[in-house]
């Protein structure tokens, strides 16, 4: 039969071998398929690695918590605390004192005021929080322009404009520390709202009496 239809003979001969090309081609595509499915293993595998890195950093950061300079540690590492008030300066070099009613505000002194650069240090952390933090937002940074930067250059302004980088020198009375009024009140303000608030408070002591009456000298003074 193929005698007499030569044309259809060369047709089913070419579609044949073209079937067998194809056939050639899928099996290879077969051979491939372990090692593919492996590869994608592989690297399902290291999405999987980096994810934990990732949210094991962001459980580190958030357990760190915001940074403070009152309540740095005493035995901190001074390199550590340098750096950190170093990152604080040049935050206020492109950012704080771009705004004048800061730069105005700002005493020479501000190192030498501990509250002041606690101020300082936690207003930076809200701008990063609210430019880049996980939860940042255009609400969030219209409040640190709206409340946040206002009211830390308001309070700056209050306790320590007036101050100077003279009033720090050695002939100079050192600043003191606030001292908490009547601290020793606490124990037994502590059980009277622990065990019985809904009753009287307990009486102040004479000594304590005396304590709250004595002459304070302003805060800061000697």
């Amino acid at each position: 039969m193929s005698e007499d239809f030569p044309e259809l003979a060369y047709a089913t001969k070419a579609a044949l071998g073209g079937l067998a090309s194809e056939v050639e081609a899928l099996r290879r595509d077969v051979e491939k398929l372990p090692k593919l499915a492996r590869r994608i293993e592989s690297v399902a595998g290291l999405a999987v690695k980096v994810s934990k890195q990732v949210a094991a950093t962001q459980a580190a950061d958030a357990e760190a918590g915001p940074v403070t300079w009152l309540a740095l540690p005493a035995d901190a590492d001074a390199d550590q605390a340098e750096e950190l008030l170093a990152g604080l300066a040049g935050w206020m070099a492109v950012v704080y004192l771009r705004y004048a009613d800061a730069a105005r505000s700002l005493p020479d002194c501000w190192l030498w005021h501990p509250d002041v650069v606690e101020e300082l240090l936690w207003l930076s952390q809200a701008w990063d929080a609210a430019y880049y933090g996980e939860d940042a937002s255009i609400r969030a940074v219209g409040d640190w322009h709206d409340r946040q930067r206002p009211g830390i250059v308001a309070r700056i302004k209050t306790a320590a404009s007036a101050c100077s980088i003279e009033a720090h020198q050695p002939d100079h009375q050192p600043r003191r520390a606030a001292v908490v009024p009547v601290a020793d009140a606490s124990p037994a303000i502590a059980a009277w709202w622990a065990q019985s608030r809904t009753g009287p408070p307990p009486a102040p002591t004479a000594d304590q009496l005396a304590a709250a009456t004595a002459p304070r000298t302003p805060r800061g003074r000697p």
